[in-house]
């Protein structure tokens, strides 16, 4: 029972409402459909193995053997065994450096006082990683049925942005999701989201052909309606989670640490590491101490201005149901805590004493110069190609704008030479090379998108114009720029016009995915007309097929799409033959149609399929003027 996205939110909001109302009985729903999921599961193994033993039974009785009866038992074993088999879904542990108490003892020391304050259970390992963020991780060794190995993974980019007691809220938070000290039910109903969805995983992946009737017929229907079902409860859990944050580092420091955390995570996406990366353009080589720069970074604070802009995007997103997460403000409130002006300064203020200092004490240089190594090897080999090609496109930028120097661009031109100084220079450069492109064409829908981005940057409101223009030319921008715009303008206050957006961006999301729905499927009902591509694309397109001896005939058109009818969707059919030692028709078809969508490029969608087994339309497509493109030449 897959849901889509409307499906599920009506769900959702139907569940939130159940639980607000009646918590003790929604409660008591999600647990009996945590324990179907084991009922089922266990059904269908008593049964098995009492329908073996019963027949061993009778045949011991019988004190005969018969053909019949030992077959039955020998199918019995075997869908016994498959049963266990597919089961026995392996979950690998979590990766990562392996912390030990004598290195870094401070940290251990920690994690057990919160560990005792929240009676959460000990952990088994501490896995030091290159991620901005911490987690719990509980494995279960017997799968589906648990014994689980605990695994606290924590980040060294989070513990170097965070100071020591916003980095306690952080842990305490993680803890709190299998904490003793609040609702055990939520904890395990938390555990048994992750262990489904594993197992579902693991099915996919590894489950044989014989289990698919028997398992994953119920759990396709399951694992989706027991996750949406449960959903709400796992987002009870993070508040629940907080709350555990409180008791250990207290209300303030909470609230600081859930703000500090998303400040700082952008702070590290769209300022240090790009900075990093833009040294491709002058270095041959990849610096080789790239954690300890970001610790320097971060103890020296953000600029109040990036700050600001950071804390203002994070405090304007909103709940949805995309993640079990509440959004920053909402998690907020919860805490009873209101931002002010103060909280710019506090999240982009220095760091006196960083949590890596303070509890991985003098083993920090050796983790941080590890960290540097594994990236640097890593990323040394496609950083000397990238520098490669920026000599290259900087060769060409600066014939570009020599030749502008001149004589006035090509709109052609003018946009490569806006698009590489982007690249290469940054926002401010490129701001009136984009006003250029779009003086030759003021309907040109990457310059005004980009444009427009960068100017709501620049706390500009006339970049809404030109993301309006962009949208209007380019359906596929318009859940982005809508929201782009909206965020924008909730940032400032204007909280009517930004819903106005915040709508747009609904219906038209809405309308994408009912074109989606339409450009999915073909009915010999569906209306069709002519390509209405040129001679020079239809020859490009007969010399690419002739490369396919196995393909006879082929046709083209149009369908008529009542969504987005700008964006033309083509339908290309081909007839094949078949040789004498294929014996997988269905695979050989998927194989060529996905050659062929790989190979073929054409102004719009195609929807490709093979017409051998789809002759009705064929009858179709012969009434379409120029609709049959190729016809493979007989050989004499």
């Amino acid at each position: 029972m897959a849901f889509d996205q409307q499906r599920f939110d009506r769900l959702i909001q139907r569940l939130e409402a159940f639980a607000s109302q009646q918590p003790p009985i929604y409660r008591l729903h999600v647990a009996f459909l945590a324990v179907l999921g084991y009922a089922y599961i266990l059904l269908i193994i008593a049964v098995t193995v009492a329908l073996l033993v019963g027949i061993v039974w009778l045949m011991l009785n019988a004190k005969s053997f018969h053909t019949s009866a030992l077959k039955a038992v020998i199918f019995l074993l075997a869908i016994a065994i498959i049963l266990v088999r597919s089961l026995w879904v392996s979950f690998p542990p979590p990766t990562g450096l392996i912390l030990r108490r004598k290195d870094v003892p401070s940290l251990f020391c920690l994690v057990d006082d919160i560990s005792s304050k929240l009676q959460a259970p000990k952990f088994h390992h501490i896995l030091l990683t290159t991620d901005f963020n911490a987690s719990v991780v509980q494995r279960p060794r017997l799968g589906l049925f648990g014994w689980y190995q605990n695994y606290l993974i924590v980040g060294l980019p989070l513990m170097l942005a965070l100071p020591p007691e916003q980095f306690r809220a952080v842990l305490a938070h993680e803890m709190g999701h299998i904490s003793g000290n609040h609702s055990r039910f939520s904890a395990w109903i938390y555990r048994q989201r992750i262990t489904w969805y594993r197992i579902e995983e693991g099915l996919g992946k590894g489950g044989n052909e014989s289990s698919w009737f028997i398992f994953n017929r119920f759990l396709e229907w399951y694992i989706p309606f027991f996750y949406a079902y449960s959903f709400v409860l796992a987002r009870l859990n993070e508040y629940e989670a907080d709350r555990c944050a409180v008791e250990i580092a207290g209300v303030e420091n909470s609230a600081k640490t859930l703000m500090n955390v998303k400040v700082k995570a952008r702070f590290l996406e769209n300022y240090f590491w790009s900075d990093i990366y833009q040294q491709v353009q002058t270095e041959v080589e990849p610096p080789k101490t790239s954690y300890t720069a970001m610790q320097t970074a971060l103890n020296q604070g953000i600029p109040l201005k990036e700050a600001s802009i950071y804390l203002a995007q994070a405090l304007a997103e909103k709940t949805d149901n995309a993640d079990t997460h509440p959004c920053l403000t909402d998690r907020l409130k919860a805490l009873g805590f209101t931002p002010g002006v103060q909280e710019e300064l506090s999240v982009s203020a220095p760091i006196r004493l960083s949590a890596a200092q303070e509890y991985l004490g003098t083993s920090l240089e050796k983790f941080r110069d590890e960290f540097s190594h594994t990236w640097y090897e890593k990323i040394a080999t496609p950083w000397r190609q990238k520098y490669a090609e920026v000599q290259q496109s900087l060769a060409i930028l600066d014939k570009l704008n020599a030749k502008a120097e001149r004589q006035q661009l090509s709109l052609g031109e003018a946009t490569t030479r806006a698009l590489l100084t982007f690249e290469l220079e940054g926002e401010e450069a490129v701001v009136p090379l984009l006003q250029e492109v779009i003086n030759l064409d003021s309907n040109h829908a990457s310059a005004n998108y980009l444009l427009g981005q960068i100017l709501l940057k620049q706390e500009d409101a006339s970049g809404i114009e030109y993301i309006e223009r962009a949208i209007a030319q380019d359906i596929d921008i318009g859940i982005d720029g809508y929201q782009i715009i909206f965020s924008f303008l909730k940032k400032h206050g204007q909280n009517d016009r930004a819903e106005l957006y915040q709508e747009r961006a609904e219906k038209h999301y809405d309308l994408v995915m009912r074109g989606q729905e339409e450009r999915s499927s073909l009915k010999a009902s569906d209306n069709f007309k002519s390509h209405n591509l040129s001679n020079a694309e239809i020859n490009k397109l007969h010399q690419q097929l002739s490369r396919y001896p196995h393909i006879t005939t082929a046709y083209l058109v149009q369908k008529v799409v009542q969504y987005f009818p700008e964006k033309p969707l083509y339908v290309l059919a081909v007839m094949r033959k078949f040789s004498f030692w294929e014996n997988n028709h269905d695979v050989d078809n998927a194989q060529l149609v996905d050659a062929l969508l790989k190979e073929i490029e054409l102004p719009g969608g195609v929807f490709c399929f093979i017409l051998n087994n789809n002759l009705n339309f064929e009858k179709t497509f012969k009434q379409i003027p120029d609709a049959a493109i190729y016809q493979q030449k007989i050989k004499k």
